[in-house]
């Protein structure tokens, strides 16, 4: 690895005054820094907190498409890292750059590590968190797959429907909530019951501002719309706080082109065939003459 002249006169000198520096980007753009010096230190427009408690592992570099990786360890303080925002997710997939940075000269340093946070464990009162390098991206499977279901994200470039459009999202207040799973909301009329399931719930207010949730079950009865979760998002909404509900989607052709009548941008083969029918065999209760499968 080759340093710039002035790095490589500091290693020169001997005796070194090297720390590690650590600046996580979160996706809601909020940017912490960690540094494992004695005291704080700040560059790039941000403050590395010594307070943090955090400490860097020693960091595994390979050369060709191994994944570069290592992990930080440090106690969770109210100050830093919060374990509602782990549990709340917003760490995930975050942002990392790490430096090697003389800290008696801040203007002397070396990025060390580009990647993101893996997997986050908690325990103690403290965390670890895995670092992984860019070259992760690289495991991630490409390119579709030919099922009879659409593989697009309602509302993604793919699928192209626009979700601000009238009867594809609403915003109601929550009355109720329970474990931050089943939540009583303020009905705004106009949506069918079901409509929202398999959709998302996006909190737009409060502790748990920016956090999503998807719905399981949608019921409308007298005191507002029923809304039950998959799973808590870790903080729980409050009430009195407004969420947006997105139509929800089951993936399928006729879904989408009565629900949403986006039929165009469908993104699923439903007339791929299964494997009963490459398994059958020609028998006298259907006609075998080529034609459509198709009624």
């Amino acid at each position: 690895m080759s340093y710039s002249q002035a790095f490589q006169n500091h290693l020169d000198e001997g005796v070194t005054t090297l720390s590690r520096a650590y600046a996580v980007r979160r996706a809601d753009g909020e940017t912490l820094g960690f540094t494992d010096h004695d005291r704080d230190l700040q560059f790039d427009g941000i403050l590395f907190r010594a307070d943090s408690g955090l400490t860097a592992k020693a960091l595994v570099q390979t050369t060709g498409l191994s994944v570069d990786n290592t992990e930080v360890f440090g106690a969770l303080r109210h100050e830093a890292i919060r374990e509602e925002d782990i549990l709340a997710g917003r760490y995930d997939g975050a942002e990392v750059t790490g430096w090697l940075v003389n800290w008696a000269d801040v203007s002397v340093r070396e990025i060390s590590f580009r990647g993101t946070l893996g997997e986050i464990v908690r325990g103690g009162g403290a965390f670890t968190a895995e670092l992984r390098g860019l070259s992760e991206g690289l495991n991630r499977p490409q390119g579709r797959i030919y099922h009879a279901r659409c593989s697009a994200v309602l509302g993604d470039s793919d699928c192209a429907l626009d979700m601000g459009l009238p009867g594809h999202s609403a915003e109601m207040v929550i009355l109720v909530q329970s474990e931050g799973v089943r939540l009583r909301l303020a009905d705004v009329g106009g949506f069918a019951e079901r409509w929202f399931e398999k959709g998302r719930l996006t909190v737009l207010d409060g502790p748990a501002a920016g956090l999503v949730g998807i719905v399981k079950s949608d019921r409308v009865g007298a005191l507002g719309r029923d809304i039950e979760l998959w799973q808590s998002m870790g903080i729980a909404p409050r009430p009195g706080d407004m969420v947006r509900l997105e139509a929800g989607c089951d993936k399928r052709a006729e879904t989408c082109r009565l629900k949403f009548a986006n039929l165009m941008n469908f993104r699923g083969f439903p007339d791929i065939p299964g494997d009963d029918w490459s398994m059958s065999y020609p028998g006298g209760t259907e006609p075998m003459d080529g034609g459509s499968r198709r009624a």
